[in-house]
């Protein structure tokens, strides 16, 4: 007689929770505090009135003059030193990896630019005043040794010029940070190749190089243009309420100076994630597609 063996039942494996989940908790827990929750009330806060109901009035008020001023030399703010910061730092990121610079002239620039492209708020602000203030070191160097006067020319630190010049300062290095890795990538055989077949130096960067790193070139004017954009301590730092940018405005409404109006503050905030939203989520789909040819 053939007796069955019942099979022994399969335990259950419950899975367990990693600790390693741990050293994540502080992160998560700042992002949410700081980022979500106050994201989440600003955009709320957009579309309530004083007495907590939906409304459209801020947005709408968002198209007012003198906040669709704020909104456009933000934009240009924006614009121009993000051009000037690919621009140069590009050069000098070319010249520290394919120009032949000697070797070791690449971990000091990286460190400073790590460094300089989180240096904002009044510490740079003061530090611009007092190299190009109406007394300060090369204002005067300019005017005593060389008799330039750059304010009779028509420069002045607290306008948009000198609000760019300033933002000048983190947007190079950040660019150099950028884009260091994209011209790592560049695969010494493509060169040989487009020398084997006739192409000049202008030939391969116009058709091979250039191409390959337009995306990492547009991702990274993308995202100085939200740094730029929402960069407030700086500004106000340097120019308090002598230039009417949107950062300012919003900081001004919000603390109840100019209007009082917490929730068209809001609104501006909102406006400013919109923008910003945009101009970094340009930057990660340009990134991921400029990835694929450095793989």
């Amino acid at each position: 007689m053939s007796q069955s063996i019942a099979a022994p039942a399969a335990e259950t494996v419950r899975p367990r929770m990693s600790f390693a989940w741990l050293g994540v908790a502080p992160f998560l827990l700042f992002a949410l505090l700081f980022l979500v929750l106050p994201t989440m009330q600003i955009i709320v806060g957009s579309f309530r009135n004083a007495a907590g109901d939906f409304t459209l009035d801020n947005i709408v008020n968002l198209f007012q003059p003198s906040i669709m001023a704020a909104y456009w030399i933000s934009i240009r703010i924006s614009v121009a030193s993000a051009l000037l910061g690919c621009l140069v730092g590009f050069l000098m990121a070319w010249a520290m990896v394919l120009g032949g610079l000697p070797g070791w002239l690449r971990s000091p620039l990286l460190t400073f630019s790590g460094v300089a492209s989180n240096f904002a708020g009044i510490p740079l602000a003061f530090a611009f005043l007092a190299t190009f203030g109406r007394l300060g070191l090369v204002t005067l160097i300019l005017r005593d040794w060389f008799g330039i006067n750059i304010y009779a020319m028509g420069f002045n630190i607290l306008s948009f010029g000198g609000l760019t010049l300033t933002y000048l300062f983190f947007q190079i290095p950040l660019t150099i940070l950028i884009m260091t890795p994209a011209l790592d990538g560049m695969r010494r055989e493509w060169r040989e190749a487009a020398s084997i077949l006739g192409a000049s130096p202008f030939q391969y960067w116009r058709m091979v190089a250039l191409p390959i790193l337009w995306p990492s070139l547009l991702g990274t004017f993308a995202l100085l243009f939200a740094n730029a954009f929402g960069a407030v301590a700086t500004a106000y730092a340097l120019t308090g309420s002598s230039l009417s940018i949107v950062p300012i405005l919003l900081f001004a409404q919000i603390r109840g100076d100019v209007l009082q109006d917490p929730h068209l503050g809001y609104a501006l905030a909102f406006g400013m994630i919109v923008i910003t939203g945009i101009a970094n989520f340009i930057y990660i789909w340009l990134r991921a597609r400029s990835e694929r040819w450095m793989k």
